[in-house]
């Protein structure tokens, strides 16, 4: 009976042990588990070169300026680009130095840029139909200021924040937002469509003046 007892005794610790094992490896492989979890990686886009303030992106130039690479998931903020859908169509914000990774705020979207308009439209004007096109260095993206000057001969503000739409030369061909140096002949900006007579008859009147705005 002592034997038997003592069998019995024995059993129940290596069940117990084999228990208590079982509890520490389930354990081990969560603290495991975590641990890999913190390393786990994800894909991240960053600039593959800079992206000029203005640039739009899209489908076909994204994979121009933008690169994938793989970011340990807890170092990956809540705003960053990790899908080129996410900014595909949209306006650099400012301009994005080489490998920087890419944030939702560097970007804008063109609704937040018309939204204050009823029914936004794109009107042309030459850079001959103003007095001076600030040096000529205006390019797509760009915040400008249109002032009329008045009977009296004063410059009154008749539309601030009006966002460039693009820039040609005098070929009509795009200016790139790479390109710093070529002189803006023709200029696209967005208006509002009630606006738009307005705008053209003081074009054609030689009244308009525009200033550059340079905080954004």
């Amino acid at each position: 009976m002592k034997a038997e007892k003592k069998r019995r005794l024995i059993n129940g610790s290596m069940v117990a042990a084999l228990v208590a094992a079982v509890a520490v490896f389930g354990v081990m492989l969560q603290i495991e588990k975590k641990a890999l979890a913190a390393y786990e990686k994800a894909p991240i886009y960053t600039a593959s070169r800079e992206i000029p303030k203005g640039q739009m992106i899209t489908e076909e130039n994204s994979k121009e300026y933008f690169k994938e690479v793989m970011l340990e998931k807890t170092a990956i903020p809540d705003t960053a680009i990790c899908n080129v859908e996410q900014v595909t169509g949209l306006a650099a914000r400012v301009t994005v130095t080489e490998g920087a990774y890419l944030m939702e705020d560097m970007f804008e979207k063109l609704n937040d840029i018309t939204a204050q308009m009823s029914e936004p439209v794109v009107a042309g004007l030459r850079a001959d139909d103003l007095y001076q096109v600030v040096g000529g260095v205006l390019r797509a993206g760009d915040r400008i200021h249109i002032y009329r000057v008045n009977e009296e001969g004063e410059a009154v503000l008749a539309w601030e924040n009006v966002y460039i739409q693009g820039v040609f030369d005098q070929s009509g061909t795009t200016i790139s937002n790479d390109d710093r140096n070529t002189a803006a002949q023709r200029i696209n900006v967005y208006l509002d469509k009630k606006m738009v007579e307005a705008f053209y008859s003081w074009l054609n009147a030689g009244t308009l003046r525009i200033v550059k705005r340079e905080d954004v």
